[in-house]
C-alpha cells in the first residue's frame, strides 16, 4: 500500500493490530484541519476541528471526529454526549456468545480473553473508550464540514469506517467523489432507515445517512425517497427506496468494499445495506468472512486475534486491485 492514502474515519485504538499491520514502522505527525471560531464571552473559541494523526512515511491518516476523543468538544457549543455502558460493550462486540442476543452470537470465539468486565483486556478496551456526540446529525454535518476540508488537504485517499463512522463515509464520498479512490466500509452502520435487532425506531432518514446525499431525480427531504418494507425478518425489517429508485450519482464513482463477520450483529441484516448501495448504482463488493474461510469474528474484528488475517487476505489485496497502490 506504499504510496496510497487512507483515512481512516472510525476511532481505532492506536495499538490495535490492524492498524498495526498497515503502519508498522511508521512515525507520527499531528496537524488539526477545520473548525470556525464562535463567540464565547467577549471574545471567540474555535468548534467543530478535526484531530488528525498523519503516520510517516505509511501515508495513513487516523482522525477523531469532531467533538470527541482529541477533537475538542465545546461546553454551550456542542450538543450532549454519550457512552456505552460495560454491559452493551460486552453483550454486543467483546462476549457476544455469552449473551445470544442474536442467531450468530454463539459463533464468537476471536475476542482475546473473556470479553468481560475484569479481564485485563476488556478493561484496557473499554477505558479507552470516549464519549461521543448523541446527535448523529450533528455529528455528520461537523465530520462533513471538517472531513472535506481534510480530504482537500491530502487528497485522493481510500476511505475507511467502522460501525458508527460508516455514515461518515458515506457523506464524504458524496462530499469530495473526485477525492475518494475508494471506501473499505467494515460493518457500517444501517440497516437502512430503521435500527434492527437492538431497538426497531426510524433511523437514517435519508437511507444509510442522517443528513441529504446527492440522489438522482434530486429530492427536496427524506420523504422523497418512500422508503418501502421488502423483507421481514425475526430481528429487523428491511427497507428500501419506492421503486423505481434514485441514483447515488456522487457515490456511484466510489467503488466500495463492504466486510462483515462471522457472528456480529451485523451478519443478521447486512444484505439490507448491500442491497440499498447497489440499487442507488454503487459498485458493491461485499465479503462475509466466513465465506472466504474466516472464522469466529464479531463486530471489532479488526481487533481480534486473526485481524492481520483480515486485513492481509481481504483488505489490503481489495486496495491494491481497486487503486493500484
Amino acid at each position: 500500500m506504499a504510496g496510497g492514502n487512507i483515512l481512516n474515519c472510525s476511532l481505532i485504538p492506536s495499538g490495535d493490530a490492524f492498524m498495526t499491520t498497515l503502519v508498522r514502522g511508521t512515525d507520527r505527525s499531528i496537524f488539526i484541519v477545520g473548525g470556525r471560531y464562535v463567540p464565547r464571552g467577549s471574545s471567540e473559541i474555535s468548534h467543530g476541528q478535526l484531530y488528525v494523526e498523519h503516520l510517516i512515511p505509511a501515508r495513513v491518516f487516523i482522525v477523531d471526529q469532531p467533538a470527541r476523543g482529541r477533537s475538542a468538544w465545546q461546553s454551550n457549543v456542542d450538543g450532549d454526549t454519550g457512552i456505552f455502558s460495560t454491559r452493551i460493550i460486552e453483550s454486543r462486540f467483546t462476549a457476544t456468545a455469552k449473551y445470544g442476543t442474536w442467531p450468530q452470537a454463539t459463533l464468537h470465539t476471536q475476542w482475546p480473553g473473556s470479553g468481560t468486565q475484569g479481564d485485563p483486556v476488556f478493561d484496557a478496551f473499554y477505558r479507552s473508550t470516549v464519549p461521543c456526540l448523541t446527535s448523529a446529525v450533528e455529528t455528520s454535518e461537523l465530520m462533513k464540514a471538517a472531513g472535506s476540508e481534510l480530504l482537500d488537504k491530502i487528497g485522493p485517499v481510500v476511505v475507511v469506517t467502522h460501525s458508527q463512522s460508516g455514515y461518515l463515509g458515506w457523506i464524504l464520498g458524496d462530499a469530495r467523489p473526485s477525492l475518494v479512490r475508494a471506501i473499505v466500509a467494515l460493518e457500517p452502520n444501517g440497516p437502512p432507515f430503521q435500527n434492527a435487532i437492538f431497538t426497531r425506531n426510524p433511523a437514517r432518514s435519508f437511507g444509510l445517512t442522517y443528513i441529504p446525499l446527492t440522489f438522482d431525480p434530486p429530492i427536496s427531504s427524506a420523504s422523497d425517497l418512500g422508503p418501502i418494507a421488502v423483507h421481514q425478518g425475526e430481528d429487523y425489517t428491511s427497507f428500501q427506496q419506492a421503486r423505481p429508485p434514485r441514483r447515488l450519482v456522487h457515490l456511484a464513482k466510489v467503488p466500495v468494499l463492504l466486510v462483515t463477520s462471522e457472528s456480529g450483529y451485523h451478519a443478521v441484516y447486512e444484505e439490507a445495506t448491500v442491497q440499498f448501495l447497489e440499487e442507488a448504482g454503487v459498485s458493491v463488493t461485499h465479503v462475509r468472512l466466513e465465506n472466504v474461510g474466516i472464522h469466529g469474528n464479531g463486530h471489532m474484528f479488526f481487533m481480534e486475534l486473526n485481524s492481520d488475517q483480515i486485513a492481509d487476505e481481504v483488505v489490503e489485496p481489495w486496495i491494491r486491485n481497486v487503486t493500484g497502490c
